[in-house]
């Protein structure tokens, strides 16, 4: 290496470290991603059996405002120590019986949480919702069908006690700028 070439270098790593040392500190440290939430027991509240009380809208996003009421059971068990976990729910009203399960499982690399669901009749996972929770209410996001339409559908986990909680889902045709609950549900831990 030539002593041309050298102090090239030299001079180029002195005027690189004067320009760090009086930039601004974000600019002046290494680029660090920020740090993911280790949120793998948001749903630890969840674990156990539980009584519901379910409200359905008949037909969702069609101005109609009939609802119909179920009664019934839940039971979650946790999976992979709590980061992932399995939910039964069974309930009958007099628009017929749902048998339902719900698949979490979280993400450590994103914080979040992957929600699939499937009922009984249709034998299949639905589309995962993602999200997670902050500040004790749980909010959760996917896009579906809905006949021919394509919606965004939402779930939100709020009032959390440890004996209650609540599961709303609603849906929103005109991309989230509005939302319609369709499904109210209540859940009171059994034995509390």
């Amino acid at each position: 290496m030539t002593a041309t070439v050298r102090t090239t270098k030299i001079v180029t790593l002195a005027l690189a470290c004067a320009l760090l040392a009086g930039a601004p500190p974000a600019l002046a440290q290494t680029a660090q991603a920020p740090a993911v939430r280790d949120a793998g027991h948001d749903f630890d509240f969840e674990f156990g059996d539980w009584k519901c009380n379910l409200k359905r809208r008949l037909r969702p996003l069609t101005g109609s405002n009939d609802w119909v009421e179920y009664e019934g059971s839940s039971i979650v068990r946790k999976v992979w120590g709590g980061r992932a976990n399995l939910g039964e729910l069974e309930l009958d009203g007099p628009a017929g019986h749902i048998e339902g399960l719900s698949l979490r499982l979280y993400n450590p690399a994103s914080g979040q949480w992957n929600i699939s669901f499937s009922n009984a009749k249709a034998g299949t996972l639905g589309v995962a919702m993602v999200g997670g929770f902050k500040d004790g209410r749980g909010e959760f996001y996917d896009q579906e069908m809905l006949g021919d339409r394509a919606i965004y559908v939402r779930f939100i986990f709020s009032d959390i006690t440890p004996s209650t909680f609540k599961l709303e889902q609603a849906f929103s045709g005109d991309g989230g700028k509005t939302w319609e609950a369709n499904w109210i549900a209540t859940f009171a831990k059994v034995g509390s």
